[in-house]
Protein backbone atom coordinates (compact mmCIF):
# COMPACT_ATOMS: atom_id res chain seq x y z
CA UNK A 1 0.00 0.00 0.00
CA UNK A 2 1.69 3.06 -1.22
CA UNK A 3 1.10 6.66 0.79
CA UNK A 4 1.75 10.24 0.00
CA UNK A 5 1.46 13.51 1.19
CA UNK A 6 -0.88 15.64 -1.07
CA UNK A 7 -0.30 18.95 -0.92
CA UNK A 8 -3.96 19.56 -1.63
CA UNK A 9 -5.55 18.06 1.42
CA UNK A 10 -1.94 18.60 3.45
CA UNK A 11 -2.50 15.39 4.49
CA UNK A 12 -0.68 11.26 3.89
CA UNK A 13 -2.73 9.46 1.85
CA UNK A 14 -3.54 6.55 0.28
CA UNK A 15 -2.82 6.28 -3.08
CA UNK A 16 -5.21 4.37 -5.35
CA UNK A 17 -5.14 5.76 -9.09
CA UNK A 18 -8.20 6.52 -11.27
CA UNK A 19 -7.43 3.66 -13.39
CA UNK A 20 -5.52 0.41 -11.78
CA UNK A 21 -3.22 -0.63 -12.24
CA UNK A 22 -2.41 2.74 -15.16
CA UNK A 23 -1.19 6.21 -13.36
CA UNK A 24 -0.68 9.00 -14.55
CA UNK A 25 2.56 10.61 -13.63
CA UNK A 26 2.91 14.18 -14.45
CA UNK A 27 5.79 16.30 -13.72
CA UNK A 28 6.50 19.81 -14.14
CA UNK A 29 9.97 20.28 -16.36
CA UNK A 30 12.64 22.30 -17.29
CA UNK A 31 12.57 25.54 -18.78
CA UNK A 32 15.23 25.68 -21.55
CA UNK A 33 16.94 28.54 -21.09
CA UNK A 34 20.24 28.17 -19.03
CA UNK A 35 21.78 25.16 -17.65
CA UNK A 36 20.54 22.59 -15.28
CA UNK A 37 21.83 22.48 -11.67
CA UNK A 38 22.05 20.06 -8.85
CA UNK A 39 18.97 22.39 -7.52
CA UNK A 40 17.00 20.38 -10.47
CA UNK A 41 18.87 17.62 -9.47
CA UNK A 42 17.30 17.10 -6.28
CA UNK A 43 13.60 17.66 -7.89
CA UNK A 44 13.99 15.21 -10.37
CA UNK A 45 15.63 12.17 -8.78
CA UNK A 46 12.80 12.70 -5.96
CA UNK A 47 10.32 12.46 -9.04
CA UNK A 48 12.50 9.14 -10.16
CA UNK A 49 12.29 7.66 -6.74
CA UNK A 50 7.86 7.97 -7.07
CA UNK A 51 8.19 6.50 -9.94
CA UNK A 52 10.28 3.37 -9.00
CA UNK A 53 8.00 3.29 -6.10
CA UNK A 54 4.91 3.19 -8.21
CA UNK A 55 6.67 0.55 -10.45
CA UNK A 56 7.27 -1.83 -7.22
CA UNK A 57 3.82 -1.51 -6.15
CA UNK A 58 3.57 -3.04 -9.54
CA UNK A 59 1.59 0.07 -11.59
CA UNK A 60 1.73 0.48 -14.87
CA UNK A 61 2.89 4.13 -15.06
CA UNK A 62 2.65 6.02 -17.76
CA UNK A 63 5.05 9.43 -16.97
CA UNK A 64 4.44 12.45 -19.20
CA UNK A 65 7.22 15.55 -18.73
CA UNK A 66 6.96 18.92 -20.56
CA UNK A 67 9.63 21.02 -21.81
CA UNK A 68 9.64 24.74 -21.56
CA UNK A 69 10.55 26.49 -24.57
CA UNK A 70 8.20 29.75 -24.79
CA UNK A 71 6.12 31.58 -22.80
CA UNK A 72 8.13 31.34 -19.36
CA UNK A 73 8.27 35.21 -18.59
CA UNK A 74 11.10 36.09 -15.27
CA UNK A 75 8.34 36.54 -13.31
CA UNK A 76 6.20 33.37 -12.76
CA UNK A 77 3.23 35.85 -13.19
CA UNK A 78 3.03 38.03 -15.59
CA UNK A 79 5.99 40.46 -15.25
CA UNK A 80 9.74 40.29 -16.84
CA UNK A 81 10.98 39.19 -20.34
CA UNK A 82 10.80 35.90 -21.69
CA UNK A 83 13.15 33.75 -20.43
CA UNK A 84 14.11 31.47 -23.85
CA UNK A 85 14.94 35.33 -25.46
CA UNK A 86 16.93 36.30 -22.28
CA UNK A 87 19.00 33.04 -22.60
CA UNK A 88 19.15 34.08 -26.57
CA UNK A 89 20.91 37.19 -25.85
CA UNK A 90 22.83 36.14 -23.05
CA UNK A 91 24.57 33.07 -25.25
CA UNK A 92 24.41 35.44 -28.54
CA UNK A 93 22.12 32.22 -30.22
CA UNK A 94 18.72 32.08 -31.19
CA UNK A 95 16.04 31.16 -29.31
CA UNK A 96 15.74 27.63 -31.08
CA UNK A 97 19.00 27.05 -30.63
CA UNK A 98 19.13 27.99 -26.93
CA UNK A 99 16.04 25.60 -26.26
CA UNK A 100 17.60 22.58 -28.25
CA UNK A 101 21.05 23.18 -26.53
CA UNK A 102 19.73 23.12 -22.70
CA UNK A 103 17.10 20.60 -23.18
CA UNK A 104 19.82 18.21 -24.34
CA UNK A 105 22.24 19.62 -21.46
CA UNK A 106 19.17 18.90 -18.68
CA UNK A 107 18.58 15.39 -19.63
CA UNK A 108 22.31 14.54 -20.20
CA UNK A 109 22.31 16.12 -16.36
CA UNK A 110 19.52 13.62 -15.70
CA UNK A 111 21.30 10.58 -17.15
CA UNK A 112 24.48 11.09 -15.10
CA UNK A 113 22.24 10.96 -12.12
CA UNK A 114 20.60 8.13 -13.11
CA UNK A 115 17.21 9.45 -13.65
CA UNK A 116 14.65 7.27 -16.07
CA UNK A 117 13.56 9.21 -19.17
CA UNK A 118 9.94 9.79 -19.09
CA UNK A 119 7.53 7.90 -21.13
CA UNK A 120 6.50 11.15 -23.00
CA UNK A 121 8.78 14.29 -23.46
CA UNK A 122 6.67 17.20 -24.95
CA UNK A 123 7.48 20.30 -25.90
CA UNK A 124 5.49 23.37 -25.11
CA UNK A 125 5.95 24.43 -29.12
CA UNK A 126 5.33 21.37 -30.53
CA UNK A 127 1.66 21.38 -29.35
CA UNK A 128 0.94 25.26 -29.77
CA UNK A 129 -2.25 24.14 -31.03
CA UNK A 130 -3.40 21.93 -28.03
CA UNK A 131 -3.07 25.35 -26.36
CA UNK A 132 -4.79 27.29 -28.26
CA UNK A 133 -7.62 24.94 -28.27
CA UNK A 134 -7.52 24.75 -24.51
CA UNK A 135 -8.05 28.74 -24.54
CA UNK A 136 -10.69 28.67 -26.80
CA UNK A 137 -12.79 26.41 -24.40
CA UNK A 138 -12.31 28.79 -21.67
CA UNK A 139 -13.42 31.83 -24.23
CA UNK A 140 -16.61 30.06 -24.88
CA UNK A 141 -17.22 29.15 -21.34
CA UNK A 142 -16.63 32.41 -19.92
CA UNK A 143 -13.70 31.94 -17.83
CA UNK A 144 -11.45 34.40 -19.73
CA UNK A 145 -10.88 37.98 -21.96
CA UNK A 146 -9.90 39.20 -24.34
CA UNK A 147 -7.71 42.68 -24.55
CA UNK A 148 -5.32 44.63 -26.95
CA UNK A 149 -2.09 42.88 -25.24
CA UNK A 150 -3.13 39.38 -23.96
CA UNK A 151 -5.88 37.14 -23.26
CA UNK A 152 -6.42 36.59 -19.22
CA UNK A 153 -7.75 34.32 -17.49
CA UNK A 154 -10.43 35.86 -15.20
CA UNK A 155 -9.46 34.51 -11.61
CA UNK A 156 -12.77 35.83 -10.08
CA UNK A 157 -14.93 33.30 -12.29
CA UNK A 158 -13.37 30.63 -10.52
CA UNK A 159 -14.83 30.59 -7.56
CA UNK A 160 -12.24 27.70 -5.87
CA UNK A 161 -9.39 30.01 -7.22
CA UNK A 162 -6.04 29.51 -4.49
CA UNK A 163 -8.14 28.18 -2.13
CA UNK A 164 -7.05 24.83 -2.80
CA UNK A 165 -3.54 25.59 -1.35
CA UNK A 166 -5.02 27.19 1.52
CA UNK A 167 -4.55 30.78 -0.31
CA UNK A 168 -7.79 33.42 -1.06
CA UNK A 169 -8.10 36.59 -3.63
CA UNK A 170 -7.28 38.93 -1.36
CA UNK A 171 -3.77 37.99 -0.12
CA UNK A 172 -2.69 36.94 -3.66
CA UNK A 173 -3.93 40.31 -4.63
CA UNK A 174 -1.88 41.95 -1.62
CA UNK A 175 1.34 39.83 -2.56
CA UNK A 176 1.42 40.73 -6.54
CA UNK A 177 4.12 43.59 -7.21
CA UNK A 178 3.27 46.79 -8.22
CA UNK A 179 5.06 46.34 -11.88
CA UNK A 180 2.89 43.33 -12.77
CA UNK A 181 -0.37 45.35 -12.10
CA UNK A 182 0.91 48.74 -13.77
CA UNK A 183 -0.04 48.86 -17.86
CA UNK A 184 -1.66 45.76 -18.39
CA UNK A 185 -5.75 45.90 -19.07
CA UNK A 186 -6.57 43.25 -16.39
CA UNK A 187 -9.69 42.67 -14.70
CA UNK A 188 -8.00 41.46 -11.31
CA UNK A 189 -3.98 41.77 -10.19
CA UNK A 190 -4.34 37.91 -10.04
CA UNK A 191 -5.79 37.22 -13.88
CA UNK A 192 -2.58 35.74 -15.49
CA UNK A 193 -2.19 35.53 -19.34
CA UNK A 194 -3.31 32.66 -21.84
CA UNK A 195 -2.31 34.33 -24.23
CA UNK A 196 0.00 37.19 -25.24
CA UNK A 197 -0.05 39.24 -28.55
CA UNK A 198 2.80 40.36 -30.27
CA UNK A 199 2.23 43.72 -29.54
CA UNK A 200 4.28 46.60 -26.75
CA UNK A 201 6.94 45.15 -25.04
CA UNK A 202 6.74 41.61 -26.69
CA UNK A 203 6.62 43.49 -30.46
CA UNK A 204 9.62 41.68 -31.74
CA UNK A 205 9.16 38.70 -29.85
CA UNK A 206 10.67 35.76 -32.15
CA UNK A 207 8.62 33.07 -31.21
CA UNK A 208 4.85 33.62 -32.15
CA UNK A 209 2.17 31.38 -34.06
CA UNK A 210 -1.15 33.12 -35.47
CA UNK A 211 -4.37 32.56 -33.01
CA UNK A 212 -8.05 33.64 -33.29
CA UNK A 213 -7.24 36.49 -31.06
CA UNK A 214 -3.83 37.50 -33.15
CA UNK A 215 -0.33 36.66 -33.44
CA UNK A 216 1.34 35.72 -30.45
CA UNK A 217 2.31 33.41 -27.77
CA UNK A 218 0.92 31.21 -25.08
CA UNK A 219 1.71 32.00 -21.23
CA UNK A 220 3.49 29.83 -19.29
CA UNK A 221 0.90 28.10 -17.41
CA UNK A 222 -1.42 26.85 -20.15
CA UNK A 223 1.08 24.30 -21.18
CA UNK A 224 1.20 22.27 -18.61
CA UNK A 225 -2.88 21.86 -18.79
CA UNK A 226 -3.04 21.21 -22.27
CA UNK A 227 -0.23 18.65 -22.74
CA UNK A 228 -0.92 16.80 -19.20
CA UNK A 229 -4.59 16.21 -20.29
CA UNK A 230 -3.72 15.40 -23.46
CA UNK A 231 -1.65 12.45 -22.90
CA UNK A 232 -3.40 11.50 -19.20
CA UNK A 233 -7.04 12.64 -19.88
CA UNK A 234 -8.75 15.13 -17.72
CA UNK A 235 -7.79 13.68 -14.49
CA UNK A 236 -4.69 12.89 -13.65
CA UNK A 237 -3.08 10.60 -11.03
CA UNK A 238 -0.41 12.52 -10.07
CA UNK A 239 1.52 15.90 -10.54
CA UNK A 240 4.33 16.84 -9.05
CA UNK A 241 6.20 20.02 -8.98
CA UNK A 242 8.85 22.25 -6.99
CA UNK A 243 7.30 24.24 -3.74
CA UNK A 244 7.90 27.41 -5.51
CA UNK A 245 4.96 26.39 -7.68
CA UNK A 246 2.58 26.02 -4.88
CA UNK A 247 1.86 30.30 -4.87
CA UNK A 248 0.93 30.68 -8.71
CA UNK A 249 1.91 27.90 -10.67
CA UNK A 250 -0.39 25.25 -9.85
CA UNK A 251 -2.93 27.27 -8.48
CA UNK A 252 -3.25 28.22 -12.23
CA UNK A 253 -3.17 24.83 -13.69
CA UNK A 254 -5.94 24.28 -11.49
CA UNK A 255 -8.11 26.71 -12.36
CA UNK A 256 -8.17 26.79 -15.93
CA UNK A 257 -8.14 22.99 -16.30
CA UNK A 258 -11.07 22.31 -14.02
CA UNK A 259 -12.99 25.58 -15.51
CA UNK A 260 -12.15 24.05 -19.27
CA UNK A 261 -13.37 20.43 -18.19
CA UNK A 262 -15.33 20.72 -15.01
CA UNK A 263 -13.62 18.06 -13.61
CA UNK A 264 -11.25 17.51 -10.30
CA UNK A 265 -8.13 18.44 -12.49
CA UNK A 266 -5.16 16.39 -10.42
CA UNK A 267 -6.07 13.89 -7.42
CA UNK A 268 -2.54 13.79 -5.90
CA UNK A 269 -0.29 17.03 -5.75
CA UNK A 270 3.38 16.49 -5.02
CA UNK A 271 6.01 19.13 -4.10
CA UNK A 272 9.64 18.94 -3.58
CA UNK A 273 11.59 21.19 -1.06
CA UNK A 274 14.87 23.63 -2.12
CA UNK A 275 18.19 22.12 -1.95
CA UNK A 276 20.35 25.05 -0.25
CA UNK A 277 23.87 25.59 -0.76
CA UNK A 278 25.98 26.48 1.90
CA UNK A 279 23.21 27.60 3.77
CA UNK A 280 21.72 30.22 1.31
CA UNK A 281 19.34 30.19 -1.89
CA UNK A 282 21.95 28.89 -5.10
CA UNK A 283 22.56 31.86 -6.98
CA UNK A 284 25.91 32.78 -9.77
CA UNK A 285 25.68 36.84 -8.14
CA UNK A 286 26.96 34.70 -4.74
CA UNK A 287 29.06 32.17 -6.68
CA UNK A 288 27.34 28.99 -5.20
CA UNK A 289 25.58 28.10 -8.44
CA UNK A 290 26.53 24.28 -9.28
CA UNK A 291 26.04 21.92 -12.44
CA UNK A 292 26.41 18.34 -12.83
CA UNK A 293 29.78 19.29 -14.36
CA UNK A 294 30.91 20.95 -11.60
CA UNK A 295 30.34 18.03 -9.32
CA UNK A 296 32.39 15.92 -12.01
CA UNK A 297 35.15 18.22 -12.56
CA UNK A 298 36.26 18.18 -8.21
CA UNK A 299 36.33 14.70 -8.74
CA UNK A 300 33.01 13.19 -7.77
CA UNK A 301 30.85 10.76 -9.04
CA UNK A 302 27.41 12.07 -10.18
CA UNK A 303 25.92 8.88 -8.41
CA UNK A 304 27.48 10.32 -4.71
CA UNK A 305 24.96 13.55 -5.58
CA UNK A 306 21.88 10.92 -6.03
CA UNK A 307 23.37 9.61 -2.20
CA UNK A 308 23.54 13.05 -1.03
CA UNK A 309 20.13 13.55 -2.13
CA UNK A 310 18.07 10.59 -0.75
CA UNK A 311 19.76 11.01 2.94
CA UNK A 312 16.68 13.93 3.39
CA UNK A 313 13.55 13.67 2.77
CA UNK A 314 12.08 14.86 -0.24
CA UNK A 315 9.80 17.53 1.39
CA UNK A 316 12.60 18.66 3.77
CA UNK A 317 15.48 21.21 2.98
CA UNK A 318 18.81 19.99 2.24
CA UNK A 319 22.04 21.92 2.41
CA UNK A 320 24.36 20.89 0.06
CA UNK A 321 28.38 21.76 1.00
CA UNK A 322 31.62 20.41 -0.21
CA UNK A 323 32.17 18.42 2.71
CA UNK A 324 28.88 16.63 2.75
CA UNK A 325 29.49 15.92 -0.85
CA UNK A 326 32.56 14.36 0.54
CA UNK A 327 30.51 12.47 2.81
CA UNK A 328 28.67 10.98 0.16
CA UNK A 329 31.23 9.91 -1.94
CA UNK A 330 32.79 8.36 1.07
CA UNK A 331 29.46 6.33 1.78
CA UNK A 332 29.47 5.49 -1.75
CA UNK A 333 32.96 4.25 -2.04
CA UNK A 334 31.98 1.77 1.00
CA UNK A 335 28.96 0.86 -0.14
CA UNK A 336 30.03 -0.57 -3.58
CA UNK A 337 33.38 -2.05 -1.46
CA UNK A 338 31.05 -4.09 0.57
CA UNK A 339 28.93 -4.88 -2.41
CA UNK A 340 32.44 -5.74 -4.39
CA UNK A 341 33.31 -8.84 -1.95
CA UNK A 342 29.96 -9.86 -2.32
CA UNK A 343 31.19 -13.34 -4.03
CA UNK A 344 27.77 -15.75 -4.11
CA UNK A 345 25.36 -15.26 -6.95
CA UNK A 346 21.81 -14.23 -5.92
CA UNK A 347 19.49 -16.12 -4.73
CA UNK A 348 15.93 -17.19 -4.97
CA UNK A 349 14.39 -17.16 -1.48
CA UNK A 350 15.13 -14.97 1.83
CA UNK A 351 15.59 -16.11 5.39
CA UNK A 352 13.04 -15.21 8.03
CA UNK A 353 15.48 -12.12 8.62
CA UNK A 354 16.17 -11.31 5.37
CA UNK A 355 12.24 -11.07 4.94
CA UNK A 356 12.07 -8.82 7.34
CA UNK A 357 14.39 -6.32 6.54
CA UNK A 358 12.41 -6.39 3.06
CA UNK A 359 9.54 -5.75 4.45
CA UNK A 360 10.83 -2.83 6.54
CA UNK A 361 13.20 -1.01 3.51
CA UNK A 362 9.38 -1.54 1.49
CA UNK A 363 7.25 0.15 4.67
CA UNK A 364 9.64 3.22 4.17
CA UNK A 365 9.67 3.82 0.79
CA UNK A 366 6.03 3.48 0.73
CA UNK A 367 5.69 5.32 3.60
CA UNK A 368 5.65 8.88 1.67
CA UNK A 369 9.17 7.97 -0.11
CA UNK A 370 11.10 7.92 3.15
CA UNK A 371 14.62 7.41 1.27
CA UNK A 372 16.35 7.75 4.25
CA UNK A 373 14.88 4.81 5.77
CA UNK A 374 15.44 2.91 2.49
CA UNK A 375 19.51 3.51 2.77
CA UNK A 376 18.99 3.18 6.52
CA UNK A 377 18.36 -0.49 5.31
CA UNK A 378 20.62 -1.06 2.57
CA UNK A 379 23.54 -0.88 5.29
CA UNK A 380 22.31 -2.84 7.82
CA UNK A 381 21.59 -5.89 5.42
CA UNK A 382 25.40 -5.51 3.82
CA UNK A 383 26.53 -4.97 8.04
CA UNK A 384 24.83 -8.42 8.82
CA UNK A 385 25.59 -11.51 9.10
CA UNK A 386 23.29 -12.67 6.26
CA UNK A 387 24.76 -15.10 3.67
CA UNK A 388 26.61 -13.14 0.81
CA UNK A 389 23.95 -14.51 -1.30
CA UNK A 390 21.25 -13.49 0.68
CA UNK A 391 23.22 -9.57 0.79
CA UNK A 392 23.08 -9.62 -3.09
CA UNK A 393 20.06 -10.26 -3.60
CA UNK A 394 18.55 -7.83 -1.32
CA UNK A 395 20.84 -5.00 -2.59
CA UNK A 396 20.05 -5.91 -6.03
CA UNK A 397 16.48 -5.57 -5.38
CA UNK A 398 16.45 -2.12 -2.91
CA UNK A 399 18.44 -0.42 -5.49
CA UNK A 400 15.87 -1.16 -8.25
CA UNK A 401 14.36 2.12 -5.77
CA UNK A 402 17.50 3.61 -5.29
CA UNK A 403 18.99 3.78 -8.02
CA UNK A 404 22.51 3.47 -6.94
CA UNK A 405 23.60 1.52 -9.81
CA UNK A 406 24.78 -0.90 -7.23
CA UNK A 407 24.27 -3.86 -9.97
CA UNK A 408 27.17 -2.74 -11.98
CA UNK A 409 29.57 -3.28 -9.52
CA UNK A 410 32.22 -6.35 -9.68
CA UNK A 411 34.41 -7.61 -7.42
CA UNK A 412 37.26 -6.61 -9.82
CA UNK A 413 35.87 -2.69 -9.46
CA UNK A 414 36.90 -2.40 -5.65
CA UNK A 415 40.05 -4.42 -5.83
CA UNK A 416 43.55 -2.93 -4.21
CA UNK A 417 46.21 -3.16 -6.33
CA UNK A 418 49.19 -5.47 -5.10
CA UNK A 419 52.04 -2.93 -4.84
CA UNK A 420 48.88 -0.84 -2.67
CA UNK A 421 48.44 -4.09 -0.51
CA UNK A 422 52.38 -4.40 0.36
CA UNK A 423 52.53 -0.93 1.34
CA UNK A 424 49.70 -1.47 4.00
CA UNK A 425 51.54 -4.40 4.86
CA UNK A 426 54.26 -2.94 5.49
CA UNK A 427 52.70 0.09 7.04
CA UNK A 428 50.81 -2.27 9.98
CA UNK A 429 54.73 -3.79 10.30
CA UNK A 430 56.06 -0.45 11.43
CA UNK A 431 52.86 0.27 13.43
CA UNK A 432 53.22 -3.09 15.32
CA UNK A 433 56.94 -2.00 16.13
CA UNK A 434 55.75 1.66 17.12
CA UNK A 435 58.33 2.97 14.01
CA UNK A 436 55.35 5.86 13.49
CA UNK A 437 57.76 8.21 11.58
CA UNK A 438 58.21 4.90 9.00
CA UNK A 439 54.53 4.05 9.48
CA UNK A 440 53.40 7.94 8.73
CA UNK A 441 55.58 7.77 5.66
CA UNK A 442 54.45 5.19 4.31
CA UNK A 443 50.74 6.14 4.79
CA UNK A 444 52.36 9.41 2.54
CA UNK A 445 53.04 6.60 -0.02
CA UNK A 446 50.22 4.92 -0.52
CA UNK A 447 48.37 8.53 -0.87
CA UNK A 448 50.61 9.55 -3.37
CA UNK A 449 49.46 6.45 -5.86
CA UNK A 450 46.20 7.51 -5.42
CA UNK A 451 44.61 5.55 -2.48
CA UNK A 452 43.39 6.20 1.11
CA UNK A 453 43.76 4.30 4.17
CA UNK A 454 41.84 4.72 7.21
CA UNK A 455 41.96 3.08 10.61
CA UNK A 456 38.76 2.20 11.84
CA UNK A 457 37.36 -0.07 15.21
CA UNK A 458 36.85 -2.67 12.72
CA UNK A 459 40.05 -2.52 10.70
CA UNK A 460 41.89 -0.86 8.01
CA UNK A 461 40.01 0.01 4.83
CA UNK A 462 42.21 1.02 2.02
CA UNK A 463 40.06 3.09 -1.14
CA UNK A 464 40.77 4.90 -3.49
CA UNK A 465 40.68 8.93 -3.36
CA UNK A 466 38.12 10.64 -4.58
CA UNK A 467 38.56 14.18 -5.09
Amino acid sequence: MLKLYNTLTKKVEEFTPIHPPKVGLYTCGMTVYDFAHIGHGKKYVGDDILRRVLARCRFDVTHVQNVTDVGHLSSDADSGEDKMEKGAVKSGKTVWQVAEFYTKHFYDSMDKLNVLRPTIICKATDHIKDQIALIGTLMTKGYAYDTSEAVYFDVSKFKNYGKLFGQNLKDKKTAVREEVQTGELKKHPADFALWFKRVGRFSDHAMHWGSPWGDGFPGWHIECSAMSMKYLGDTIDIHTGGIDHIPIHHPNEIAQSEAATGRQFVRFWVHHAFLMVDGKKMSKSVGNFYTIEDIIKKGFDPIALRYFYLTAHYRREINFTWDSMRAAQNALDELRGRVGQLAADEISSLSNQGRAMKQVFDEGLTTDLNTPVGLRVLWDVLKSDLPDGEKKTLVTDFDQVLGLRLDTVRAQDTAIPPDIKELVVKREQFRKEKNYAQSDNVRKQIEEKGFLIEDMPQGIRVKKKTS
